[in-house]
C-alpha cells in the first residue's frame, strides 16, 4: 500500500476540502492518504506556520483559498518547495463564471449558511486549535472532549476532525520522565478519552516524522523499547482513572472520531450534543 501526505488548507472549516479529497481518494485503490488539516488559514503568518508543518512532512497540498496574496503566497511556497498544488474550487468557480457572465465575489468560507450551527463549528475550531498539544490547561474545563494519548497517536487530527462537527477538543501529550498537568485529573465537565496504538504501527509514523527531519525529538522517539514503555504507561494510566480507550491503529481519523461521538452520546446522554454542560460523575 502506497502511503503519501495530504495536507488540506482553507480559510474557512475545511469541510469542502475533506469532502472533495474523501471523494477523490476513494478512485483509487492500495493507498493511504496522511491527511493534514489546517482550517482558518486567513493570515500570512498563519499560513507562514502551516508551511513550515508542511516542509516537514511534504506531500500533495489542496487549498480553498480566496484572498489573492495568500494564494500567491501559498503557491510559490509550494514551488521552492517541489510540492504539487491545487485549488480546488477554481475549475468549479471558472466554469460558473463563464456560464452565467458573472466573476465571483471572493468571500472564504461562502458557500456556509451563517446559521447557528456554522458559529458553534467555528467557536469550536478557534477553541481545539488554541488547546492543542496540551496548551492553555486553564480552559480545558471548558472542552467538551479531551483526548489523552503518546506521541503520534492521531490526536491532532481527530480533534480538528470533532471541532469540525461542533465539538469543542482539547488534547494532550503524554510524555516521558514528564507527569501530566495535575488539572487532567481535576476535569468535572469534559469526556477523557485515552488513545492507543499497535507498537510496530506507532514506530513506523515515528521513524517517518524522524526521515521528515522532525525537530525537537530525538532518535529515541523511535526506539521500540522507549515505545512499548510508553504505551504500557498510556495504558497503565487509562485503566487507572477509567477514561475508556481507542485503540487508533486500524481506524482512520472519521472513524475514531465517530468512535469518540458514540462515547460522548453514550456517557453524556443521548440528546446532549455538544456544549451541553452535562457532567459525568
Amino acid at each position: 500500500m502506497r502511503r503519501f501526505h495530504l495536507h488540506l488548507v482553507s480559510d474557512s472549516t475545511g469541510e469542502t476540502l475533506d469532502v472533495l479529497a474523501k471523494a477523490a481518494l476513494a478512485q483509487f485503490e492500495d493507498v493511504e492518504a496522511i491527511r493534514h488539516f489546517w482550517p482558518l488559514v486567513r493570515s500570512e503568518g498563519h499560513l507562514d506556520r502551516v508551511m513550515e508543518e508542511v516542509a516537514a512532512q511534504p506531500g500533495l497540498v489542496l487549498y480553498t483559498l480566496v484572498g489573492e496574496s495568500l494564494r500567491r503566497r501559498l503557491e510559490a511556497k509550494c514551488e521552492r518547495l517541489g510540492l504539487p498544488v491545487i485549488a480546488v474550487l477554481d475549475p468549479i468557480v471558472f466554469g460558473l463564471s463563464r456560464l452565467l457572465g458573472q466573476s465571483a465575489r471572493p468571500r472564504p468560507g461562502g458557500r456556509h449558511v451563517m446559521d447557528a450551527a456554522y458559529f458553534q463549528r467555528i467557536d469550536a475550531l478557534n477553541y481545539t486549535l488554541a488547546h492543542d498539544d496540551g496548551q492553555a490547561a486553564e480552559g480545558w474545563d471548558e472542552a467538551d472532549i479531551l483526548l489523552v494519548g503518546v506521541s503520534r497517536s492521531s490526536k491532532t487530527p481527530t480533534s480538528i476532525y470533532l471541532a469540525n462537527r461542533g465539538y469543542k477538543v482539547a488534547n494532550l501529550p503524554l510524555v516521558p520522565g514528564r507527569e501530566p498537568d495535575p488539572r487532567l485529573f481535576e476535569l468535572k465537565r469534559p469526556l477523557v478519552v485515552g488513545l492507543t496504538m499497535d507498537r510496530e504501527r506507532l514506530l513506523t509514523v515515528r521513524r517517518n516524522r524522524l526521515l521528515g527531519g522532525a525537530a525537537g525529538v530525538g532518535q529515541d522517539y523511535a526506539d521500540p523499547e522507549r515505545v512499548a514503555d510508553e504505551l504500557a504507561a498510556a495504558r497503565r494510566l487509562f485503566a487507572a482513572r477509567g477514561w475508556p480507550v481507542i485503540d487508533v491503529t486500524r481506524r482512520s481519523i472519521e472513524e475514531t472520531a465517530a468512535a469518540v461521538i458514540a462515547l460522548h452520546q453514550e456517557l453524556k446522554g443521548e440528546f446532549s450534543g455538544p456544549g451541553s454542560g452535562v457532567v459525568v460523575g
